[in-house]
């Protein structure tokens, strides 16, 4: 496994080899995704900071296996069809998962109650 950092801060992590790691994390839409995805009310990547891509330590690897464990499948999965442009896969290979190591805002909570 494979955790993706920015300025020091482990963001995600990615069960998959380094190069599906690398592709996956360095993809246009992943790096667009991550650009307007908050956490804390700050985006979790500026554009400029260096993607970093290593080796999982045990703690976040443990923390990738408890989120899948209680995922229950019902999450509002989109397809990346930046990366699914690019075509750099075939379609038997097997799908990775990456789950975020930090605290992902939800988009709802920054909407006027009195719409």
């Amino acid at each position: 496994m494979f955790t993706l950092e920015i300025d020091g801060t482990a963001i995600a992590v990615i069960n998959g080899d380094e190069a599906t790691a690398r592709d996956l994390f360095t993809c246009d839409g992943f790096k667009e995704d991550i650009r307007t995805m908050t956490t804390a009310g700050r985006p979790i990547w500026n554009g400029t900071s260096a993607l970093t891509v290593r080796k999982a330590t045990e703690d976040e690897i443990e923390e990738f296996e408890d989120a899948l464990a209680a995922d229950d499948g019902e999450g509002d999965f989109e397809p990346d069809e930046h990366h699914a442009a690019e075509g750099t896969g075939s379609d038997d290979e097997e799908e990775a998962d990456i789950v975020f190591l930090v605290d992902i805002d939800d988009e709802d909570e920054d909407q006027p109650l009195d719409a």
